[in-house]
């Protein structure tokens, strides 16, 4: 298999031992996807022996809300976004995700489709743990459909509080937090907090269940207060505290 150089460098993938080039997923991967407390070495292996993993370049689809899910599937390097493929042949983006990280932990083992289309926005290298193989794994190491099943319950919660979010807060409290979810500190250490804008303006908007136009308004109106200054794709937030204000709201 033939893995982009920008994922080389960047994936907790190593090579296979005795097939050449084949990247096996490491310990790194698993205790990211699955959490603390860290999985022991046989587990890391036994889910090695299951995965199956690919390349997906951008552009190109992961999965589809139309194909039978027959395996878990997990970004292990790259970016994807989640979302609908319209009649038009437009991609409406619902939530960008960033290795590592699960694509789709529950519709295999429903036996159904998949509940959302999947798209590459950078070279991906994802992962599928086909469930005929990962049962037998169990099997073998029963600890694994506890850590599997916690993975689960973590990821129903966050789509819980987040579907909450959008139901209950108004726009200006989910831009707030969502500018929170994702600042950084400046490598330096000085100055204030960033924000990488890596997605489309519409993409956002999407996300936060607004349009473009009402999210332009918000980081126009939260420049004007002094919280946040917008420059190119960088928003650097110079009042946490009134962020988190409005956040609260």
């Amino acid at each position: 298999m033939h893995v982009p150089a920008e994922l080389r460098e960047n994936t907790s993938l190593r090579s296979g031992n005795g097939v050449a080039g084949r990247p096996v997923p490491d310990s790194g991967l698993w205790n990211a996807l699955l959490g603390p407390p860290q999985l022991a070495a046989a587990e890391c292996a036994s889910l090695a022996g299951a995965a199956r993993v690919r390349t997906v370049l951008p552009g190109c689809s992961v999965f589809s809300h139309t194909e039978r899910a027959r395996a878990l599937v997990a970004l292990c390097a790259g970016d994807v976004a989640l979302g609908y493929r319209t009649a038009d042949g437009s991609f409406h983006v619902e939530r960008p995700v960033h290795a590592p990280s699960w694509l789709d932990q529950s519709s295999a083992w429903l036996g159904d489709t998949h509940s959302i289309d999947a798209r590459a926005t950078s070279p991906a290298l994802v992962v599928d743990l086909p469930c005929e193989s990962l049962q037998a794994q169990i099997e073998s190491h029963p600890g694994l459909a506890w850590r599997l099943i916690t993975s689960l319950a973590a990821e129903v919660q966050r789509l819980s509080v987040h579907t909450r979010g959008l139901m209950h807060q108004d726009a200006p409290a989910r831009f707030a937090g969502w500018l929170l979810q994702r600042c950084q500190l400046r490598s330096e250490g000085d100055g204030p907090a960033v924000v990488h804008l890596g997605e489309r303006k519409r993409d956002i908007a999407a996300q936060l269940a607004i349009t473009p136009e009402t999210l332009s308004r918000l980081m126009a109106s939260l420049s004007r207060q002094g919280v946040i200054s917008v420059d190119g794709y960088i928003v650097s937030v110079h009042d946490r505290g009134a962020l988190e204000r409005i956040a609260d709201a």
